[in-house]
């Protein structure tokens, strides 16, 4: 029987995972995944009430940024939970803490580089993506603010990994949507009360997210902080383990990389079109981070039993895992595109006030119909890749998936204008779902033989 304290709902082993223990865990997952994305389209629509495209734009290029930086780091919450939920299905209180120390020391340091290295990062982020010289102020502005949140936001990575992977998943939601309530608060405090912009905007986040992981670690160590004392220094450099976590995280770095290189590259050409381009392909995008999150939460659900399937040799599980994940990513994604055939444009008018924006967002909404359909099951099956920490498959998609948007990139942008960047969008995400569902059969074996 799992350990009611660490999960959601109990199993056995080889009992066959029904629709509503699955819904059960992945609810609070959707939760509190798709209130990071709203956060970002809340902040995309407080700056909207601006009467300057640029504004916006400086936001959306200053949230690229951001996103670059810690998309990067993001094997600190993926690799997290996966080891977390190895080591809970494997019961092993040693590994627990572990898992939540190693990746702990990893992501105060990177924070703490990013802060020694800011002036260069604007300046290189900057000038690889363009814009006018008022999107680059209002973006510098934000950037020097938010960056100071860095240590923060990469240490509650590592919180939100942990807590899912032990299961602890109602934490987890009221941890990201205590972050994300205030953010938004803050914004309309500052933004809309003290007319304070972008600067305003840049410090809601801030203040949010170093409130969050103060929570979130307080929380911890007030729980289960003796246990922590129990773990010595040569333990956290034990070997094998160490190695296991690198060589996942080096797959998982890389393979954000490759989806870095799109998003720099798709921004920057939207860019280069234009502020109302730039504009309209923002909020197009953060739609999109809605969907993918959305789909995130059922992937986080599948990754968490899929740890607990190999840590716990539980093969049927395992099984089980694919089907529901399949299933329900299916029927999310048909219930998504269908939303946005109907409500699209009621959509678009929360985002911006800018007539010319709007208009040109709602000719591009034919686009995001069709992302659903395209992009469920690679998103899916990173979720389960995560929880059984191999990461190669993942890396070797996307890369494949890269080459593929750069030839579309290169052969339908000059022909197709920005309606060319969307198709490449989407074939980026078609070649991701379909070449990593050619390694499943490799992980199946590499698992359980």
């Amino acid at each position: 029987m799992m350990r009611t304290e660490t999960a959601s709902i109990p199993y056995k082993k080889g009992k066959a995972f029904s629709h509503k223990e699955y819904l059960v865990l992945a609810i609070p997952l959707i939760i509190s995944g798709i209130s990071t994305p709203i956060l970002g389209a809340v902040d995309t629509a407080v700056v909207g009430r601006i009467p300057d495209p640029a504004s916006i734009g400086g936001v959306a290029i200053g949230a690229v940024i951001f996103n670059t930086m810690y998309w990067l780091l993001e094997f600190l919450r993926v690799s997290t939970s996966g080891f977390t939920s190895q080591a809970e299905g494997a019961n092993n209180e040693k590994e627990i803490m572990l898992s939540f120390i190693r990746p702990m020391i990893l992501a105060v340091l990177f924070g703490l580089l990013f802060i020694i290295f800011q002036k260069p990062i604007i300046h290189f982020a900057l000038t690889f993506m363009g814009g006018s010289k008022a999107v680059s102020d209002y973006a510098e502005t934000y950037f020097s603010i938010r960056i100071w949140g860095a240590p923060f936001i990469l240490f509650s990575y590592v919180i939100i990994g942990w807590l899912i992977g032990g299961g602890k998943v109602r934490l987890a939601l009221a941890t990201q949507i205590g972050m994300n309530v205030l953010n938004i608060v803050l914004d309309l405090v500052l933004v809309l009360g003290f007319g304070m912009g972008v600067t305003g905007v840049a410090y809601a986040t801030l203040v949010a997210e170093v409130s969050a992981v103060l929570f979130g670690a307080w929380f911890i160590f007030r729980s289960i902080g003796g246990k922590f004392s129990q773990i010595k220094p040569n333990m956290i450099l034990e070997t094998e383990p160490l190695i296991k976590m690198l060589k996942v995280n080096r797959d998982l770095f890389l393979r954000t990389v490759c989806l870095l290189v799109m998003t720099g590259l798709f921004t920057s050409k939207g860019a280069s079109m234009g502020e109302t381009t730039l504009a309209a392909n923002a909020i197009l995008l953060q739609i999109h981070y809605i969907m993918a999150y959305l789909f995130g939460g059922f992937a986080n659900a599948s990754s968490i039993l899929v740890g607990r399937a190999i840590g716990g040799n539980d093969r049927a599980l395992y099984k089980r895992v694919f089907s529901l994940s399949a299933q329900w990513g299916i029927a999310s994604a048909i219930i998504m595109s269908v939303f946005m055939l109907l409500c699209g444009e009621l959509i678009v008018t929360f985002f911006t006030i800018n007539t010319e924006v709007k208009e040109m967002v709602i000719t591009l909404l034919i686009w995001i119909l069709i992302f659903p359909i395209v992009g469920f099951w690679g998103l899916m099956l990173e979720g389960i890749y995560s929880g059984a920490t191999e990461a190669g498959a993942v890396r070797d998609s996307i890369a494949i998936a890269l080459f593929i948007f750069l030839i579309a990139l290169w052969l339908l942008v000059p022909v197709f204008n920005n309606h060319g960047l969307w198709i490449a969008f989407l074939l980026f995400s078609l070649s991701r779902s379909f070449f990593l569902s050619l390694f499943v059969p490799k992980l199946t074996r590499a698992k359980f033989g």
